[in-house]
């Protein structure tokens, strides 16, 4: 704090004997020791004090990059769902309106087949009769030969 040398301080206290005399001198110097022991400890209180803030400050500053930081990662993964969810929306309706017009189709089949009168050929056909109802799909196999439509055996 204060640049004094050991020389100096016995100038002091020698002047100090002179001035004040040999009977009251030790108890002004334990005076003085508590008065420089305050100003050290206030010193030090203020020093402490400063640091406080100085840490605060820093605190404060890292509290709003960080809450910026968790903002920016907020905004970015609100953009990943939106761009995410945009696709799934679009492909949810496409299977709502495929769902509504197979809907539609279903219902005018059988508002068809109702007004369809029966054909002959399907009553001139007998319950118990599989190969006339059910005929074979292009490139499926005929069960009851083992081949496929083509002849080949499966």
């Amino acid at each position: 704090m204060f640049d004094v040398s050991f020389s100096e301080l016995m100038l002091i206290g020698v002047i100090a004997l002179i001035v004040i005399g040999p009977e009251r001198l030790p108890k002004v110097a334990r005076t003085i020791g508590h008065l420089v022991g305050r100003a050290q400890r206030y010193v030090s209180d203020v020093k402490t004090d400063i640091q406080r803030e100085m840490n605060l400050d820093e605190l404060n500053n890292l509290k709003g990059q960080m809450e910026e930081a968790a903002n920016s990662v907020k905004s970015s993964m609100q953009d990943a769902t939106d761009s995410l969810r945009k696709p799934l929306d679009e492909a949810q309706q496409a299977l709502k309106d495929a769902s509504a017009s197979v809907e539609t189709l279903v219902d005018t089949a059988k508002a068809e087949s109702a007004q369809a009168p029966a054909s002959a050929a399907d009553a001139a056909k007998l319950p118990g009769d599989e190969a006339a109802s059910s005929l074979p799909l292009p490139g499926f196999t005929d069960t009851e030969a083992g081949k496929t439509k083509s002849g080949t055996p499966t």
